[in-house]
């Protein structure tokens, strides 16, 4: 693997998990020195971090970690809703049933997962959720779409962590996915968008509830 492409999977990682939170200044020497890479290498990375929107420009001095607010979570939601409705309807019409149907009965039994204290095991419940954003996106079978998709769970993934990993959410959320996988199941496409809008209504106004806040900038060395 390029020096650049680690250091990309390494900030992306670092950002997405918060320990580069929104604000931090990510400088060219303090990076480098910290990834122990060359600042040309690192230059690459930044620039892709700045392209997925994970980072902008700051100051003609690296970049900054972009900020979350309730403004860019609901454009975030709006795009999902375009896109995750549109592909579990064309998964409900080409997709295997037997497929979801299994998927659907994992999520029944997913309180296990979610009820864990150890963060391993609650890993496990996201894990399920990434095999049925998966199995959506095989039986979607549109590339474009995909990777539409894979931009916007990216950013999801740092969002999430303002849910504070709030078990009772957990829960709803599992009824959720066993009520969208059970319908793509059924091959109604109409069926299977309605399932995904209700889950995407509930979950931005669950967010919508937390206090969400972007750090002051300040620079990790």
């Amino acid at each position: 693997m390029r020096a650049s492409d680690r250091a990309y999977a390494a900030l992306r990682q670092d950002i997405v998990e918060w320990r580069l939170p929104p604000g931090t200044v990510l400088g060219e020497v303090e990076q480098s020195a910290r990834l122990g890479i060359s600042r040309t290498p690192l230059r690459e990375a930044l620039s892709r971090l700045t392209a997925d929107g994970l980072a902008a420009p700051h100051s003609g001095r690296g970049v900054v970690v972009t900020g979350i607010s309730l403004d860019t979570v609901a454009e975030l939601f709006e795009l999902r809703q375009a896109l995750e409705c549109k592909s579990a309807a064309l998964a409900a019409v080409r997709g295997q049933a037997a497929v979801f149907e299994e998927l659907q009965s994992r999520f029944r039994s997913a309180g296990s997962l979610i009820a864990a204290s150890d963060r391993q095991n609650r890993s496990g419940y996201y894990e399920l959720v990434a095999e049925l954003d998966a199995a959506i996106d095989a039986a979607a079978a549109n590339s474009y779409l995909t990777q539409a998709l894979g931009n916007v769970r990216l950013h999801l993934a740092r969002v999430r962590r303002l849910a504070k990993d709030n078990p009772e959410r957990l829960l709803e959320t599992a009824g959720e996915h066993a009520t969208i996988a059970a319908a793509v199941a059924t091959g109604d496409p109409d069926l299977a968008s309605a399932s995904v809008s209700v889950h995407l209504h509930k979950s931005l106004e669950h967010l919508r509830s937390a206090r969400i806040t972007t750090p002051e900038i300040r620079t990790i060395p």
